[in-house]
Parts: structure tokens; sequence; C-alpha cells
């Protein structure tokens, strides 16, 4: 199987993050894969531009039409699985496939005023002091290789109070309805709150399923990078198995 015959991947970061935060998988899986990662809006090199569900949608469906390959799996992490969620609603036809990571937590009910009230608060904070903060804590967590893309491409501080506002309240299980492709829901083991409704976003797709990657966090890509790709690599041939 050669990249052009494989299904195609397009990777969607989370909160505060950007393409960078895939660079692991990208330079992994591209040389059996077409693969891209994007900037949604607010983030990366779209840093100036308003943040959107709706042009979220339009910047995975672009990424989906460079590769040109058809219809794609679409690998969302975080804010990014919740965007991909939107995606697969408004854009059904261009998704081959869905892998849902650290995204299978409804964002409705009480569970959400703590992340409106620090929403509120991070843009009371100097970004400069933010962004050191995460460069610290990354380079203490993970090898340089797994984090300095994410951290050369900075953070969107500026961004999480739009996007958590549109997101609040809106995502449930009930969003899986919308996904007519096969879907992954791919979460880390101790990542206790955004997996707390993995069974029943699983129960509301008829061909989703849930793997749990074994000791980690939110960020199971960096945790586990291998075990993450792999299971991404796994899901994505068989994808191109079935056609």
């Amino acid at each position: 199987m050669t990249a052009a015959e494989a299904v195609p991947i397009v990777f969607v970061h989370g909160t505060r993050l950007s393409a960078g935060q895939w660079s692991m998988q990208l330079a992994a899986l591209q040389d059996e894969f077409p693969v891209v990662a994007v900037d949604l809006p607010g983030h990366g090199e779209r840093s100036a531009q308003p943040w959107s569900l709706s042009t979220s949608t339009e910047i995975i469906a672009s990424a989906v039409d460079s590769l040109d390959c058809g219809p794609a799996l679409v690998v969302g992490h975080s804010l990014g699985g919740y965007a991909s969620l939107e995606f697969a609603r408004r854009r059904p036809e261009r998704l081959r496939g869905l892998i849902l990571a650290g995204a299978s937590a409804a964002t409705r009910g009480p569970w959400a005023a703590p992340y409106r009230w620090v929403a509120r608060l991070v843009p009371r904070l100097p970004a400069d002091r933010l962004a050191r903060w995460n460069d610290r804590l990354f380079r203490r967590l993970y090898p340089p290789e797994v984090v300095e893309a994410t951290i050369r491409s900075g953070y969107a501080f500026h961004t999480l109070p739009a996007a958590w506002e549109e997101v609040l309240g809106r995502f449930d299980a009930d969003a899986m309805r919308y996904v007519e492709a096969p879907a992954l829901i791919l979460n880390g083991e101790k990542d206790t709150l955004f997996r707390t409704g993995e069974a029943d976003f699983a129960r509301a797709h008829p061909h989703a399923r849930v793997e749990l990657i074994p000791r980690a966090g939110h960020l199971a890509n960096f945790d586990a990078t291998d075990v993450f790709t792999d299971a991404v690599r796994r899901f994505a041939r068989q994808l191109t198995a079935v056609g």
C-alpha cells in the first residue's frame, strides 16, 4: 500500500495549542498516509483570525481538500475534538473516519461552570507569563522532540475565552448521531475529566469503540507518543482496508 492509496488523515489540535502538537504523529505516519495538521482560528499561524466553530469547520474541510484523496480520517484532540464533531455534522461527505481524543465529555451541565470561570480569568493574566509557565511545564514533562514544535508555535491564550464560550453548553453524546463514519474514542487512561462520557458517546454511535492509552493523561499524544500514533495507524489501516 502506498500513501496515495491510503486514507488521508487530518489532525486538529487542542485548546491554546497549534498544529505543532502533532509533529511526532506527522513524522511517523507521513510515509504511509497523506497527512496534514491544521491551525484552528485564533491559533498558530491563524492567531489573528477570530475564533468560531463555523470557521473551524471550513479550515478542516480545506485541509481535507488539500490532500486531494477524498474523505479523510479526522483526529481531533480536546477543543479540536469538539470542532471535529461540528465538522462531522456540517460536512459528513468529507469524513471517512473520526478519532476523538480527550473529547468525550459532555460540555453541558454544572461541571462547565469552573471552565467558564477560567475562561474569564485567563485574559487578566499576562500572556508572556502564561507562555513561560507552559514552556517550563512542557520541557519538564516531555522530551524536546515531542514539544519543541508546540513551543515554537506559541500559545493562543487570547482565543481561549471565545473558544470555550462557544463549545461549553453545546456538545454531549447526542452529537455522535451526526457522525456517519466509523469512530474511535481514544483517551488517556488518566484523563478522568474528559473521558467521563466515553461510554455514552460510544453507545450513541453504531460503529464506535473506546480505546484507552495506559498511564496517559489528557495530552495522550505527548504522554505516550508511540502508543497514540500506533492507535491512529491501526484505525487508519482499517478504514483503508474497507475502502
